[in-house]
């Protein structure tokens, strides 16, 4: 059976559509899950345990189910309780920031918690207050520690977005399924979009190493 490169051609600019909306979910997602992450993370360290009793659950519920069932939900459940309808970018986004969140979350606790806590002691000491010391000396010295577990998670996230294509987003792998559906084929279109991924992987990997790099010369 030989290898079709015609019908990877013939798709060529359907993965490249695929391609940029794949990257467009990812960095969206990478964006509000740091965000969310981070208020997450500051959530579980506070002193009253009530108070970060909803941030642990959060964490718990996210970490411990399958991103597939929660992309579900949000798809056939959660979208259209709120909106009347669902959308498969929008609901995707949100799944991916949702579950991203509660992983950065964790990082960011180990990261604050690995500072030294005379750190902070000698900041309020010197008339900061709390968040100032954590904006200012807590933080800049906690995200350095960060970059390579954050790295790892940005790269999981871009390839978890491939799970959008059950609900129909038209990211790359649902145009890799396309083709295989069409010409019933299967090292074609999954080889094609398994190289995409591996060469986003890359490039993301080259950003994130060069940046820690240089934060550590800093």
């Amino acid at each position: 059976m030989s290898f079709r490169w015609d019908i990877i051609f013939e798709y060529a600019p359907f993965l490249l559509k695929g391609t940029l909306l794949t990257i467009g979910l990812s960095v969206s997602s990478i964006l509000i899950g740091t965000f969310l992450g981070l208020l997450i993370g500051l959530g579980k360290i506070m002193k009253n345990k009530v108070l970060a009793f909803p941030f642990y659950g959060y964490v718990t519920v996210f970490r411990g189910t399958p991103l597939l069932v929660q992309i579900f939900l949000i798809h056939f459940g959660i979208v259209p309780f709120f909106t009347g309808e669902t959308n498969a970018v929008t609901a995707g986004v949100i799944a991916l920031s949702l579950n991203a969140a509660a992983y950065i979350a964790e990082i960011f606790r180990a990261g604050i918690q690995s500072i030294d806590k005379g750190q902070m002691e000698g900041a309020r000491s010197l008339g900061m207050t709390h968040a100032q010391t954590m904006i200012h000396v807590v933080l800049p010295q906690a995200f350095k520690r960060m970059i390579p577990p954050l790295g790892n998670e940005f790269i999981a996230l871009l390839k978890d977005s491939s799970l959008l294509c059950v609900i129909a987003a038209p990211e790359l792998m649902y145009w890799g399924k396309a083709m295989g559906s069409q010409y019933f084929k299967v090292w074609e279109p999954y080889l094609a979009c398994a190289f995409i991924y591996l060469f986003l992987t890359l490039i993301l990997s080259f950003v994130l190493n060069r940046l820690e790099r240089r934060l550590k010369t800093e």
